[in-house]
C-alpha cells in the first residue's frame, strides 16, 4: 500500500493512474479523507493570518464543506446530468478521488503571509481545479477531459452560490429573522 505523501505528491502531479488506483479501492477512503483534512487545515491556518481564530476554524469548515459539496454535485452532475454511456461510478469512488484532489490544498498553510496570501491562495484554487477535473475524469470512466471540466465548472458555479447563500445568512441572519 502506498504510502499518502507519495499519493498525495501524484495526485498534485495530475498522475492520471493515481486516482484510477483511489478509484478502485475501497481501502483509500481513510486515506483521503486524510488529505481533505490535512488540506481543510492548511486553509484554515493560512485564514487565521487575516481572521485569527475565526479564520482558523471558519476557514477550516469552510474548506471542509467546499470538498463535500463538490463530491457529491460532481457525483449528481456527472452520473446523471453528463453521463456518458460508460460512466458508472459510486459516490464512495468520486470521494477517494476528490479527496486525494484536495491534494495541493496544502500549500494554503502559507496564506497568512502579507502580501502573498492571496497569489498563494489563487494558485492553490486553480490547482485544484486542475486536479479535481482529473479526478472527476477518473471516477466518472469520461472519455474526455473536457466533459470533466464542465462537471468541475458547474460545481464550483453551484458552490459558490450556495456559499454566498450561507454568507448572506450568517451575516443578514439576524436582520432576516428580525424583518419577519
Amino acid at each position: 500500500m502506498a504510502g499518502i505523501l507519495d499519493r498525495m505528491i501524484r495526485a498534485a502531479r495530475l498522475d492520471a493512474s493515481l486516482y484510477e488506483e483511489v478509484e478502485n479501492d475501497e481501502s483509500t477512503l481513510p486515506q483521503a479523507l486524510g488529505v481533505v483534512v490535512l488540506s481543510s487545515v492548511a486553509a484554515g491556518i493560512g485564514s487565521s493570518g487575516v481572521a485569527g481564530p475565526v479564520g482558523l476554524v471558519g476557514g477550516t469548515l469552510a474548506a471542509l464543506v467546499g470538498w463535500f459539496v463538490m463530491a457529491f454535485l460532481a457525483h449528481y452532475i456527472g452520473t446523471t446530468i453528463l453521463a456518458e454511456p460508460q460512466t458508472r461510478s459510486s459516490i464512495g469512488q468520486v470521494l477517494r478521488t476528490t479527496g486525494f484532489a484536495a491534494a495541493p490544498g496544502v500549500i494554503r498553510v502559507l496564506a497568512f503571509i502579507p502580501v502573498l496570501g492571496t497569489l498563494i491562495n489563487l494558485v492553490a484554487g486553480l490547482w485544484m481545479i486542475a486536479t479535481f477535473t482529473v479526478a472527476v475524469r477518473q471516477a466518472l470512466d469520461y472519455t474526455n477531459i473536457g466533459r470533466a471540466l464542465v462537471v468541475v465548472i458547474l460545481c464550483s458555479i453551484a458552490y459558490l452560490i450556495l456559499m454566498g447563500l450561507m454568507a448572506l445568512m450568517g451575516m443578514g441572519g439576524l436582520f432576516l429573522v428580525a424583518a419577519r
